[in-house]
């Protein structure tokens, strides 16, 4: 089936009141443009309003992008940072709403940078600046932003996040531990909620899944196992039966 007809029909079913997370006239016309196959790697399944895992992320589904857009409340020429950037998908929605050159997006794992680069070229946004980031540090060469998406879970608003907001600046995130609320963050406050969400955490250095482990102590531990594990006689492995004569 033509991909533009199952982007049509995936979004008629997000405005339905039977979801309800896409309201707005702009949003709709946007995820109604953007060609979703060309992140996801596939055509039919591309539209499916389910996430999925590619390259050790989780793809969000259709309808939680739509109710993280649409708290962003993103116009044309906001300068917007999306934290999380995955495959590029959000990137390329808000793309549509505030202009792609208005558009950066970070992510921690170097892969993901990577495809999310080569699939917003594919999908014809390559005008979003996609970099290799910690989340929690933000972007601060193109500070402030109007608007900051961040697509992790966070115990509090990052500070270096809040601080790259403009003035009348918008900050929309994941807020809690194991009850997560999506909230909306302005002048460092939060000042709205909008529902629960179930997100992974934010990811520091270190803890991506691509990375080299960085805590030596924790390499050691697990290497002096292996050492002793590897270096125990017969009997301290377990792996002689002695009742068989095999020791013998």
């Amino acid at each position: 089936m033509d991909p533009a007809v199952l982007r049509d029909d995936m979004v008629d079913s997000l405005e339905h009141e039977s979801k309800g997370c896409l309201r707005s006239d702009r949003l709709s016309v946007a995820m109604r443009e953007v060609p979703r196959e060309a992140f996801v790697g596939e055509d039919r399944g591309a539209y499916a309003d389910r996430p999925f895992e590619r390259l050790g992320t989780r793809v969000l589904a259709p309808s939680t992008v739509a109710r993280l857009v649409e708290a962003l409340d993103v116009y044309e020429g906001d300068s917007v940072l999306v934290v999380g950037a995955g495959v590029g998908y959000t990137a390329a929605v808000v793309a549509e709403l505030a202009g792609e050159h208005n558009v950066h997006a970070i992510d921690i794992a170097r892969r993901l940078v990577v495809e999310a680069r080569g699939n917003l070229a594919e999908a014809g946004y390559d005008g979003v600046l996609v970099d290799r980031r910690n989340g929690a540090e933000g972007l601060a060469e193109y500070a402030p932003y109007d608007r900051i998406l961040l697509e992790a879970a966070a115990v509090s608003p990052p500070s270096a996040l809040v601080d790259q907001l403009a003035d009348d600046g918008r900050l929309v995130m994941p807020h809690g531990a194991g009850d997560q609320h999506l909230v909306v963050v302005e002048d460092g406050e939060i000042t709205e909620r909008l529902g629960g969400v179930a997100f992974q955490p934010m990811l520091v250095e270190g803890e991506q899944a691509d990375t080299v482990e960085r805590n030596r102590t924790r390499r050691e531990d697990r290497e002096f196992a292996r050492r002793n594990a590897e270096g125990r006689t017969g009997w301290e492995q377990g792996w002689i039966d002695w009742d068989d004569g095999s020791g013998r």
